[in-house]
């Protein structure tokens, strides 16, 4: 996957203002020094918490 849409993440949440919630809450983590889930390397952290979405590597609690 050489660029990550809005397409590509929807298709593992349920609409656009949930994207925008796990996208902030994982990039939040990233930032804070958790490991990346996605082997890309150089990345900035909201590329990645996106990639990691799209490829169903990060779980999305919908009742937070």
């Amino acid at each position: 996957m050489a660029r990550i849409t809005v397409e590509d993440c929807l298709e593992k949440v349920d609409d656009r203002f949930s994207l925008v919630i796990a996208a902030t809450k994982r990039t939040k983590q990233l930032m804070k020094g958790a490991r990346p889930l996605s082997r890309r390397k150089g990345n900035m952290q909201v590329v990645t918490s996106l990639r990691e979405i799209a490829e169903g590597k990060v779980k999305i609690n919908k009742e937070q």
